[in-house]
């Protein structure tokens, strides 16, 4: 079991950045992988961002260029860096993890957290 508590959202203007934290505990070493999703009202869940245990990362092309995911282990931590917010980039952002790679490949992650809201707006 692994439970994933994301925090750092709040209100930004345009242009403005922050830095989201997911901290994990639990069965963490059994985690391939750690993702971050979005998503706004009325809209479809976006994959965000993904870093593997083995620190491979992939990013939407939505946002590619102005977020940067990382992990420091010793905290048991996932960041997701964002700079350059839009309006768009509103959304409750969510971390999840993979416990296998199938679920990795699949983008089937298997725990979630609760969720942090983000809103760019002037």
């Amino acid at each position: 079991q692994v439970q994933l508590v994301e925090s750092g959202g709040g209100l930004v203007q345009p242009g403005g950045s922050l830095r989201l934290s997911c901290a994990a505990s639990g069965s963490i070493a059994s985690i391939y992988a750690i993702a971050w999703y979005r998503q706004a009202p009325g809209k479809q869940r976006e994959l965000v961002a993904t870093i593997t245990v083995g620190r491979n990362t992939k990013y939407a092309d939505s946002v590619k260029g102005r977020f940067t995911i990382s992990r420091d282990n010793a905290k048991n931590t996932v960041y997701l860096q964002m700079n350059s917010l839009k309006p768009e980039d509103t959304a409750v952002y969510y971390c999840s993890a993979a416990r296998y790679f199938s679920d990795y490949i699949m983008d089937e992650y298997d725990y979630w957290g609760q969720g942090t809201q983000v809103t760019v707006s002037s």
